[in-house]
C-alpha cells in the first residue's frame, strides 16, 4: 500500500515525445553536422535538463548564456507544435479520470519534471494542472537540481508531499527518469509505454507495471479508503 504518487509530465501525462524528439533533432544539427539518432535521443535526451543536453552534443560544458539562448529557442519552437497541434495537446488517455480519483481520496501527489519554468507555466495554463495539483508543490528545472538519472528530483517531489520515498509511487516513461526513481528509493515504479515498447521497460527490474493509460492502475495500491 502507498501513501502518494508523483508524476513525470512529459511522455508520462502529457505524450508529447515524439513533439521533443523533432525540435531536439533539428537544434542538434545547428551544434554539429547531424541529428540525434533515436538511440541518443533515449540515452542522453529524455529526462535530462536542457544543459544536460547540450553537454552532450557539444563534448563539453556550455557558457550558462548559451544554454538559455539554445534553450529558450528550442522551447519556444516545441511550444509552438502544441498550439498548432491543439487536437493532440491533451492530458494522456485516462489522465484526468485518475487525477479526478486522487483528489476526491485526498491522496497526495504532485509532479516531477524537467521541463524548464516557461514549459511548466505553459502546461499549468493549457492543461488547467491547479484543479488537480498544489502548483507550489511541482518540481521542475529550476537551474538548481540535477537532472535524472540523479534521484535528486524525486527525493525533493517526495519530501514536498512530506512523504518518504518508499511510501510514494511514481508514473515515469524516461528510462533515465526511472533510474532517478529506483535511486531515490520510490517504494514501486510505473511505466508509461506511450513511446517505447513494452520489451523495453520488461528488462529493467525496478518496474513493477507497465501501462498504456492511467485507467490500468489499480485504484486500491493507496493507503486510503477508497469511495465506492
Amino acid at each position: 500500500m502507498y501513501k502518494g504518487i508523483i508524476f513525470d509530465f512529459n511522455g508520462t501525462l502529457f505524450f508529447d515525445s515524439e513533439k521533443h524528439l523533432e525540435t531536439w533533432r533539428e537544434f542538434s544539427k545547428r551544434v554539429r553536422p547531424h541529428a540525434f539518432t533515436d538511440d541518443e535521443m533515449r540515452k542522453y535526451m529524455f529526462g535530462r535538463t536542457n544543459e544536460d543536453i547540450l553537454t552532450y552534443l557539444l563534448g563539453k560544458k556550455p557558457a550558462p548564456e548559451l544554454v538559455r539562448q539554445l534553450g529558450l529557442e528550442k522551447e519556444a519552437v516545441y511550444r509552438e507544435m502544441c498550439r498548432k497541434d491543439s487536437k493532440n495537446t491533451v492530458l494522456a488517455p485516462g489522465a484526468e479520470k485518475f487525477l479526478d480519483f486522487l483528489v476526491q481520496n485526498n491522496i497526495p501527489h504532485t509532479i516531477a519534471t524537467m521541463s524548464e519554468k516557461t514549459n511548466v507555466d505553459f502546461f499549468i495554463e493549457t492543461f488547467k494542472l491547479e484543479k488537480w495539483f498544489d502548483i507550489d508543490k511541482i518540481v521542475y528545472d529550476d537551474g538548481n537540481i540535477k537532472g535524472k538519472p540523479a534521484p535528486d528530483i524525486y527525493l525533493k517531489a517526495a519530501k514536498n508531499l512530506d512523504l518518504e520515498p518508499k511510501d510514494c509511487i511514481v508514473v515515469e516513461d524516461a528510462v533515465s527518469g526511472i533510474k532517478s526513481a529506483t535511486d531515490a528509493g520510490i517504494g514501486k515504479i510505473i511505466a508509461m509505454a506511450s513511446m517505447e515498447s513494452v520489451e523495453l521497460y520488461e528488462r529493467i527490474p525496478s518496474v513493477s507495471q507497465i501501462i498504456k493509460n492511467f485507467d490500468e492502475i489499480d485504484r486500491n495500491i493507496f493507503l486510503t479508503k477508497v469511495n465506492s
